[in-house]
């Protein structure tokens, strides 16, 4: 049985509509191999917006907008139509590089001591500690440490329906020219609240795993290990701009 899951690529919708079979089925290590193909595109492409965010180059906003919508777009293909992953996940991920390599850039520049001209190195300090993080949290589910119980399966899904609401209210603000005080503000607030949204992001990954290994056990189709690839990264890209706003907080002045 499927656990339900606040990631839309582990949605009920996306599981209730599979064909089990005993032909060509995913496996773990496959799904696996093709996350990590699909980590190194996004690797590759933020690699370009950040190395054209330090030249100055103007088209990097438009790439970062362009890849923005464009993802955006495909996750939802992708989610809707899981036969079509092997094409469409590649396309998310390297629209997700394209975004993720010039905000990391901006983020990095804005940290820049301009007296000496040295950061903080935020960036590769969030990088580090989001893949710590990921396998702290499969060791934690392979030991079955921290397990996908129907109690923190409810409790995960509420606490990301309130960052969901959160996330809405401060975008619909910021038309107005105005924002939720204390989801940007590096004061103590501004601080728990990233800690706490860090903790919800990499707690997700519980029911990614568990959802990956009963899609695996019960013969799901062969396209299903490049449809739980991209729902791993969406939780990995999650988490690792949640981890980069948190630094940023902590290295504020």
């Amino acid at each position: 049985m499927l656990e339900k899951t606040s990631n839309p690529a582990f949605s009920d919708n996306v599981f209730n509509n599979l064909s089990f079979t005993y032909g060509d089925t995913m496996t773990i290590k496959g799904t696996a191999n093709k996350a990590l193909t699909l980590l190194g595109i996004i690797l590759v492409a933020a690699l370009a917006t950040w190395k054209m965010a330090y030249a100055g180059n103007a088209l990097v906003t438009p790439l970062m907008m362009g890849g923005l919508i464009v993802g955006a777009i495909f996750s939802f293909i992708t989610i809707f139509k899981p036969e079509k992953a092997k094409f469409t996940s590649i396309v998310y991920a390297i629209c997700e590089g394209l975004v993720l390599g010039g905000v990391s850039a901006f983020y990095e520049m804005s940290m820049v001591d301009p007296a000496t001209g040295e950061g903080h190195g935020i960036v590769f300090n969030a990088i580090m500690l989001t893949i710590g993080v990921f396998f702290i949290m499969l060791y934690l589910y392979k030991q079955r440490i921290i397990q996908a119980t129907k109690k923190f399966t409810m409790g995960l899904i509420a606490a990301m329906g309130a960052i969901a609401i959160v996330y809405l209210v401060d975008i619909v603000m910021g038309f107005f020219g105005s924002s939720v005080g204390f989801l940007h503000s590096s004061g103590s607030l501004g601080i728990a609240i990233s800690l706490i949204i860090v903790v919800v992001a990499a707690l997700n990954f519980i029911l990614d795993f568990k959802n990956v290994e009963t899609c695996a056990s019960q013969g799901a189709p062969l396209y299903m290990e490049w449809y739980c690839a991209f729902g791993l990264m969406m939780t990995l890209v999650w988490l690792y701009l949640e981890m980069l706003r948190l630094l940023s907080k902590l290295n504020r002045d």
